[in-house]
């Protein structure tokens, strides 16, 4: 089974060589990783290019933001299987797409995903928050749930199906994606309960109070639309963020 992962980059030169390093070292012997690079200002090509493998494939072309970037990185992937690592992130360890490729050996399963721990930029053996997503019941799209994107590896036919990122949401593409896809589908999902992926804190969503109102207001439009529930579900999401730290 191919497994298609996505990068996308833009000014990511101190950690995207951590993340291809992270994909590379995958014990899982078919992979693409598909590298997206939106002429980055700094030496991210450079050391994108210092870090390559050989199953590592570079697009370098101006894109329209992160979104736009993961739906080339989509329609370019050839694998059966799609999911994303972040530029700033890494996975787990060495046999985190053996496991997820596992999973997809039952026909019937559509989709994967895991739990995530957030880490600190200094220091990525110190744990700030971790998302431990549970499975997938339709009734709990309501109570705010939803997996860590991150950690979301689909059968690339879903992708057709279901359309890909609306890039005309700037922070919560990737929520409304999940809505959309969660709230119709009727295909078996599988739930890992460890963690697969690490994220570095300091995302876009988070970086100040004008992207946390951004992302609100974007999260709420994405739950009006996909008719999922209302401003009692976007706080219910937010809630449940706080039981994630530690402490």
């Amino acid at each position: 089974m191919k497994i298609s992962v996505i990068t996308a980059v833009y000014n990511a030169e101190a950690t995207v060589g951590a993340a291809i390093a992270s994909v590379a070292r995958q014990t899982h012997g078919d992979i693409e990783h598909v590298i997206v690079e939106g002429n980055s200002k700094d030496g991210s090509l450079a050391a994108i290019r210092n870090a390559s493998h050989d199953r590592m494939r570079l697009i370098s072309e101006p894109d329209g933001g992160i979104y736009d970037a993961l739906n080339k990185g989509i329609r370019n992937a050839t694998g059966d299987v799609v999911g994303f690592i972040h530029s700033d992130d890494f996975l787990a360890h060495d046999g985190v797409l053996e496991q997820i490729a596992a999973a997809f050996e039952d026909p019937a399963v559509e989709a994967v995903f895991s739990d995530l721990d957030y880490v600190s930029q200094a220091d990525t053996s110190r744990v700030i928050r971790h998302w431990s997503t549970g499975p997938f019941h339709r009734e709990r799209l309501k109570r705010g749930w939803m997996p860590a994107h991150p950690t979301l590896y689909l059968r690339r036919e879903v992708y057709e199906h279901y359309g890909a990122y609306d890039i005309k949401f700037g922070i919560s593409a990737d929520y409304d994606f999940i809505l959309r896809y969660f709230s119709q589908t009727m295909q078996k999902s599988v739930y890992i309960p460890e963690v697969l992926y690490k994220m570095r804190l300091g995302g876009v969503s988070n970086r100040n109070l004008a992207k946390i109102r951004q992302k609100m207001g974007e999260d709420f439009h994405a739950i009006r639309r996909n008719r999922v529930g209302g401003i009692s579900t976007l706080a219910m999401k937010n809630l449940s963020k706080i039981r994630q730290f530690r402490t």
